[in-house]
């Protein structure tokens, strides 16, 4: 399914957030440079967005990994047009299964990926192995607001509107739609950070963002 959406995927992606993902990616790169990292690993990288942001923030060593080749493809030229290939690698792989070491990363990151993992947790224990102990790992991802009225707007806007333009743009009949329903089987605030702690996490804090359309989580391992 990514594959599929990859040329359209950036287009779509700062179209229908009006924008507004672009910010929510800088609050979690302020947040990573309190820790001062050197290696960084940011999962599920997609078109490498976080990644390139994170590198122009001064981040010096990023390696995104991702299942998608069509993506990552993207990614590469993107990173080639910065410049940024002495700071950025890309590499196809499972988030449940890295091919790195125990304790090879300062820091990890994912921006709107962890939702599609196929075992949460799995993942999770993952991300915790290759990172070193007090190493953080945040992660930014949608949810779903509470609020009246946002919370009829947003449900009017990702079950119908969304899935339109998305399939119009993007000739997929089944990208956006699948968007919202993964939106809303995804755990959300306290029901995330218990499956954080289980998993080798600990002072994990979530904030949520812009009427709770999306959440930071952040935590580090234990």
């Amino acid at each position: 399914m990514f594959n599929s959406i990859a040329r359209r995927y950036d287009f779509l992606n700062h179209f229908l957030s009006l924008g507004i993902d672009i910010s929510w990616r800088r609050k979690l790169i302020r947040e990573l440079k309190k820790y001062n990292p050197v290696h960084v690993i940011d999962i599920a990288t997609g078109t490498a967005d976080l990644a390139i942001m994170a590198a122009h923030k001064g981040i010096p060593s990023i390696i995104g990994v991702d299942l998608s080749p069509n993506m990552l493809e993207i990614g590469s030229c993107k990173i080639e047009n910065e410049n940024l290939q002495n700071i950025i690698g890309l590499q196809v792989c499972d988030a449940e299964e890295l091919p790195f070491a125990e304790g090879a990363f300062d820091a990890a990151i994912i921006a709107f990926g962890i939702r599609n993992f196929e075992n949460l947790e799995k993942g999770l224990f993952e991300i915790s192995r290759v990172l070193k102990k007090g190493a953080p790992f945040m992660i930014l991802e949608f949810s779903t607001p509470q609020v009246f009225p946002v919370k009829q707007i947003y449900r009017f806007y990702s079950n119908v509107f969304l899935p339109f333009i998305g399939r119009i743009i993007s000739k997929n009949d089944r990208a956006y739609t699948y968007l919202p329903e993964s939106i809303a089987a995804f755990p959300y605030g306290n029901d995330m950070i218990g499956i954080l702690e289980r998993c080798s996490f600990e002072k994990c804090t979530f904030k949520p963002l812009t009427f709770q359309i999306a959440t930071l989580y952040i935590g580090v391992k234990k």
